[in-house]
């Protein structure tokens, strides 16, 4: 377990090296600067130039690089450079959105998925056309797409759920899960599909095989057979779609605040990204990263649980 942990936080360590100086290049690219976002286009140009040298915006790309890392080894991720709030602060206000966004719909993915693909590997026809139908309709059908049918119909045709907004668990449970049904349906669709594939391939595998007829000659029950055995078995391929489905709902997520006009961290960077907030954009880039490698590193552990020989080889 502590190679696992030292292999992980190193290979986080350089991922954040790689994304910040991509992210950096990126928004190098992008028209104008936060400069003259500040000022506006018709702002004084001997202003301009005084701005842009407090800002640090005239030195070189490498220089800003590796400023911006020294003030993150000293504890601080910068501030907006419009008005002054801390970065760290801003992405905490906002976690909580995306997390909830994220986290609700790997669940339903998770759950759904397995059912389906479970069900799938018993032989009924019908349910084995549902995951291929599933798993088609999340590869095919953009979830930006999908969330603009979902508010077409359920918010403005049939008003069951709210089109736009999000609702703060501690003031009201109820409205703070109205809010996000229509964003976790139209970010979890994909994920279905993807995990009912990937169950049902790996319990028709462990259904036809050794230890499988072993255990039914032994008079083990066909049910305990299927999800006492088979299905801990189908772990080592489901674990992984699971970490993908996480992964893809992070990015998606990006998309899906914007639809739904939730202050997430999607909707953060896009507005970061307009307004040259590079700071925000980076300090975004940071977490999601750190995010997805602590997901990783659990998926790791997990895989060792239902594989004794990759515990042994994780320690």
């Amino acid at each position: 377990m502590p190679r696992l942990l030292g292999r992980t936080a190193l290979q986080i360590v350089a991922l954040l090296f790689i994304v910040t100086a991509l992210v950096f290049a990126l928004q190098s690219l992008v028209p104008g600067d936060a400069a003259r976002a500040i000022l506006g286009s018709s702002g004084d140009e001997q202003l301009y130039l005084q701005l842009r040298e407090k800002l640090g915006l005239d030195t070189p790309l490498w220089q800003q690089y590796l400023g911006y890392w020294g003030q993150v080894f000293h504890g601080s991720l910068g501030t907006t450079l419009t008005t002054g709030v801390p970065v760290l602060q801003t992405l905490i206000d906002r976690l909580p959105i995306t997390l909830s966004l994220v986290v609700l719909s790997v669940l339903v993915s998770g759950t759904l998925g397995v059912l389906l693909g479970v069900a799938a590997a018993r032989g009924r026809r019908w349910t084995r056309t549902l995951a291929d139908v599933a798993s088609l309709a999340g590869t095919a059908f953009p979830n930006f797409w999908l969330a603009i049918l979902l508010i077409l119909g359920f918010a403005v045709a049939i008003p069951l759920f709210p089109a736009t907004g999000y609702a703060d668990f501690t003031d009201s449970p109820a409205d703070w899960a109205r809010s996000l049904v229509l964003p976790v349906i139209a970010l979890s669709v994909g994920g279905v599909g993807l995990i009912a594939k990937t169950t049902r391939d790996g319990m028709l595998r462990a259904l036809h095989s050794d230890f499988a007829r072993t255990l039914r000659a032994n008079g083990v029950t066909e049910r305990r057979v299927v999800w006492a055995h088979a299905l801990k078995n189908s772990a080592l391929l489901v674990l992984p779609a699971l970490s993908v489905s996480f992964i893809a709902s992070l990015g998606g997520a990006v998309l899906i605040e914007n639809v739904f006009a939730l202050n997430g961290l999607g909707s953060l960077v896009v507005s970061a990204v307009a307004a040259h907030e590079i700071y925000q954009v980076l300090g975004v880039a940071i977490l999601f990263t750190v995010i997805v490698g602590i997901v990783n590193l659990l998926v790791d552990v997990m895989h060792g649980l239902f594989d004794p020989r990759l515990r042994g080889g994780a320690s």
